[in-house]
């Protein structure tokens, strides 16, 4: 951003003011015509033109790294690949490279506006690559109209990429150019114009026809249109089982049918059909389906009450189509109603399949993409729809909530999900068809590494629920046994059902069983209908909970008779629960504040002889996570309980099978002044002295803890070697503010906090916590649970 419109824009002088009567002036606007124009305008051209850039993988910080990524050592690449051309996709980014290719002539609804102006959308193409299938996209504007010119261009591109996507080219040079570059080419060619928008809609349509007690067979389909989209379109409705015979196609000048002369092709010609109708109106009379990509209006209210009951009305056009869903409902309320626009329900938007369909071809190295793989793209995209949609795609769309339905027929663009169903159907298909030349043996690891592309918390978390089944198999395949006293809320119910699907606990609900089990088949989770559901006041053993809180208690202001009225509290009856051996683990705190959910762990499981009660977090980087203690309990802890904090926060790094490494953190680097800085240095000196192959230093500031350089440099008689992975802080005002602050302004991700110290496996949630973070918070619970469980059985083998 430019800063010098940054401050003005906090006193409160917007940035379109600013850019029309300043000097530094953004590009011409002359033509727009609203005030959005203005705002896209300002978008691609603030700071750096455009919206991509290009960045290295690798680093290149030292004269070491330059004499690698390029002369000398650049040669030694070169050298094999020329032995064994396939090494391309070992050594260079080709594998993960996809040319998004255009002349310019059909561009979005702006027609023939040539090369030049075609590249911003070619870069936004790039951006959706990326951002929702993690491929590299270089974009090429190409100033050729004529088919020969054209694909002779491309052609010789085919050493750079690893799959072509095609753009914005019109009708019908477009079919040409793609059948052409598929044959001559060994590498996928996908025009997206065309099939992009079929698999969308073929997914929309599957589902629209089941919804209304359809068969594919049977329907009568009207579409109005017939440039690329359209064709490619009514091709793979006969491929999920519509009749070709029960489609009219119409175009400009009306019905294409047998015998017309007037601008006809030979794509239009494969779908000339033999009818008497002339007229779009005529051909909608009895129709069950119409698919518009034409023009604004070419769908009228009267028309529409000719159709079917339960019409589908696809109405594509953009930006407005062929009839808006007020007016279709008006006229006909039973209507099931897509658009390609983001503002109405059922948008039928591309980006949910050329990302992740080019993933699954690039994976696979495929030659080609082929209609097996299109199609299994669009069965993935139906099927997931059918699903529970998480609460973090609600949360995306302003907390709206979606089911599958009249105005739900297919994901969201945004629905993370879709990389993870669509791309490995997509491959599969492709090995099955013999168009891969890599085949995928781990489909469960192929899945993860689709996952690792969606951010740092997904690997994460997938390496604590492998971590989870591999101890289970090594415990004869126990889960452990977490008990949830919120048994009503409805983010806990929808964690569970992750959380059951992917085997990482056993769960025990508390609440009264009648109320539980109608909220779960309100939500509709029969995953969950076989949990166990546990009443305290009527358990069986209530009474022996009550006598061994007041054991626990009654020097402590507790009677019998206030210890039976906090055991009939859920998060009280929860922890005795683990106290007493009948859990392994709880997590609360998804519907009562923090102090209120710490309590009854902390007054009935307690904390191990010598532990502390403290909060950490994970900051997940790219590469590496760290942690950060003390960031919910303390709010100035001694030297000694720094160190306790850090010994905790050292256990939790190894249950990843990481080398722990401790930095105590201070204002100064190993100054050991007064106050701070005295405190984390003795702190650093305790740890030592407890564990003392630990590897801990400080005090210090964090830059240096986290920067090797730094410490090397200046610091080479340090132990910590590396950079840390834990960072102590020495009081809570620093840890909350350090976390929330990278959390907000860092290009990170923050899990926790985690509860650390007591002696069972315990964690609080916060109140505003996601589906998601309920399913991180319970990962870590049984992980830490079956690390316990270890820990006990061997104490109890050495006893022996």
């Amino acid at each position: 951003m430019n800063f010098k419109y940054a401050k003005k824009a906090r006193k409160g002088i917007s940035l379109e003011k600013n850019l029309n009567k300043n000097s530094d002036k953004a590009p011409e606007t002359k033509g727009t015509t609203n005030n959005f124009d203005q705002e896209a305008l300002i978008y691609h051209s603030m700071g750096k033109p455009g919206k991509i850039e290009v960045i290295s993988s690798k680093p290149c910080v030292s004269e070491k790294d330059l004499s690698l990524a390029y002369s000398p050592g650049v040669a030694a690449p070169c050298k094999v690949i020329a032995k064994d051309p396939s090494k391309v996709y070992d050594y260079t980014a080709k594998g993960n490279l996809v040319g998004v290719i255009s002349n310019g002539t059909a561009v979005l609804g702006l027609g023939n506006i040539g090369p030049h102006a075609s590249k911003p959308v070619m870069e936004g193409k790039g951006i959706l690559f990326k951002q929702f299938a993690g491929i590299d996209v270089f974009d090429i504007e190409v100033d050729a109209n004529d088919v020969d010119t054209f694909c002779n261009a491309i052609k010789t591109l085919e050493p750079t990429f690893g799959g072509i996507n095609l753009e914005d080219i019109k009708a019908p040079e477009c079919f040409e150019i793609e059948e052409r570059l598929k044959k001559e080419m060994k590498i996928p060619v996908f025009h997206d114009d065309q099939h992009g928008t079929a698999i969308v809609s073929g997914a929309a349509l599957l589902n629209a026809v089941s919804i209304t007690n359809r068969k594919m067979e049977n329907v009568r389909i009207v579409v109005n249109g017939a440039g690329a989209s359209a064709n490619s379109c009514a091709k793979i409705f006969i491929s999920l089982g519509a009749r070709r015979e029960n489609i009219i196609m119409c175009d400009s000048q009306g019905v294409i049918y047998k015998g017309r002369t007037a601008g006809m092709n030979k794509y239009k010609e494969y779908f000339a059909a033999e009818t008497e109708v002339r007229t779009l109106s005529e051909a909608l009379r009895g129709a069950d389906v119409f698919v518009g990509l034409s023009v604004a209006g070419a769908l009228t209210p009267e028309m529409l009450k000719d159709m079917a009951k339960d019409p589908i009305i696809f109405a594509m056009a953009n930006p407005v189509p062929e009839i808006t869903p007020d007016e279709a409902r008006t006229a006909r309320p039973d209507a099931i109603i897509a658009t390609g626009r983001s503002d109405y329900p059922n948008q039928v938007n591309n980006v949910l399949g050329f990302p992740s369909i080019f993933r699954g071809a690039l994976d696979t190295r495929s030659t080609q993409i082929n209609e097996e793989m299109k199609l299994a793209a669009v069965h993935a995209l139906a099927k997931l729809a059918r699903e529970d949609v998480p609460d973090r795609v609600s949360a995306t769309y302003g907390g709206k909530t979606f089911k599958f339905g009249r105005e739900y027929l297919i994901p969201k663009p945004f629905d993370t999900r879709v990389l993870l169903w669509v791309a490995p159907e997509v491959a599969k298909a492709a090995i099955k068809t013999g168009v891969a030349t890599r085949k995928i043996e781990d489909w469960d690891h192929y899945r993860e590494t689709l996952e690792a592309l969606q951010g740092p918390s997904k690997v994460f978390i997938r390496s604590a629920i492998n971590r989870v089944h591999q101890n289970a198999t090594a415990m004869g395949g126990e889960l452990p046994r977490i008990v949830f006293p919120e048994g009503t809320s409805s983010k806990v119910l929808k964690a569970l059902a992750t959380l059951v699907e992917e085997k990482i606990c056993q769960p025990i609900l508390l609440g009264y069983p009648d109320r539980v089990k109608e909220k779960i088949q309100a939500l509709d989770i029969p995953a969950l209908h076989d949990v166990p559901v546990i009443h305290p006041a009527t358990y069986p053993k209530f009474f022996k909970y009550v006598e061994k809180l007041y054991n626990l208690r009654q020097r402590k202001g507790i009677n019998m008779r206030e210890a039976e009225r906090l055991m009939a509290d859920p998060n009280y009856f929860a922890a005795m629960m683990v106290m007493m051996g009948e859990a392994d683990g709880v997590v609360n705190g998804a519907s009562v504040n923090y102090a209120d959910a710490v309590k009854p762990i902390l007054q009935t499981v307690g904390v191990y002889q010598g532990g502390v009660p403290a909060g950490l977090n994970f900051i997940l980087l790219e590469d590496k996570f760290l942690v950060l203690a003390d960031t919910t309990v303390n709010l100035n802890p001694t030297a000694e309980q720094c160190a306790q904090i850090a010994l905790q926060a050292a256990k939790v790094v190894e249950y990843f099978g990481i080398e722990p490494k401790i930095a105590m953190l201070s204002y100064s680097n190993f100054s050991g002044a007064e106050g701070t800085p005295c405190k984390m240095k003795n702190a650093a000196e305790i740890v030592k002295k407890l564990r003392p192959g630990l590897m801990v230093d400080g005090d210090m500031q964090a830059d240096t803890a986290v920067n090797p350089e730094i410490m090397e440099r200046l610091f080479p008689f340090s132990d910590l070697k590396g950079g840390a992975n834990v960072l102590i802080f020495p009081n809570l005002e620093a840890s909350n503010i350090a976390y929330k602050l990278i959390q907000q302004v860092g290009k990170v991700e923050v899990i926790g906090p985690f509860l650390t110290g007591v002696r069972r496996s315990c964690n609080v949630l916060q109140r505003t916590t996601t589906v998601d973070g309920i399913v991180n918070s319970v990962v870590f619970t049984a992980l830490e649970a079956q690390f316990i469980k270890d820990v006990l059985k061997s104490r109890e083998a050495n006893k022996q």
